[in-house]
């Protein structure tokens, strides 16, 4: 595998989505719900899992999700993922969320998860993330 496709590759796939915590999407504390924050996570991995290998991509694990604050409602959350190790045929995308309040610069990282990536083929079984002959 050439590193510097792969650093190119890891550049071009950083992914930024930027949300409103709503009442909606909060508990009884008015906080945004753990499974919610889970979801927003892997579609933001999923996306850049997908940007960096251009291929059919699929959840195949999440690893340790550290919640250090509770996310309250009324904020602007940032989610940030970026490629962080490639495999033969999976990869795993580092998924950060920050807190934003909207009438200061201050910012704060809430939430750090890990979102564990296979490439699969029309058929659903594993394929390789770079084509092995043109090395793509």
């Amino acid at each position: 595998m050439n590193k510097l496709l792969i650093q190119k590759r890891e550049e071009i796939s950083e992914t930024r989505v930027a949300k409103m915590v709503f009442p909606a999407t909060t508990n009884h504390y008015d906080t945004l719900f753990g499974g919610i924050a889970l979801q927003w996570m892997d579609e933001v991995a999923y996306i850049a899992a997908t940007r960096f290998a251009r291929k059919t991509m699929m959840t195949i694990s999440t690893e340790q999700v550290d919640f250090k604050q509770p996310i309250p409602s009324g904020i602007l959350v940032e989610l940030i993922a970026r490629v962080v190790h490639v495999g033969r045929t999976s990869l795993k995308v580092e998924v950060s969320i920050f807190l934003e309040q909207l009438d200061s610069d201050k910012r704060t990282k809430a939430v750090t998860g890990h979102f564990n990536f296979v490439a699969v083929d029309s058929n659903r079984k594993p394929t390789p993330i770079f084509d092995e002959e043109t090395n793509n």
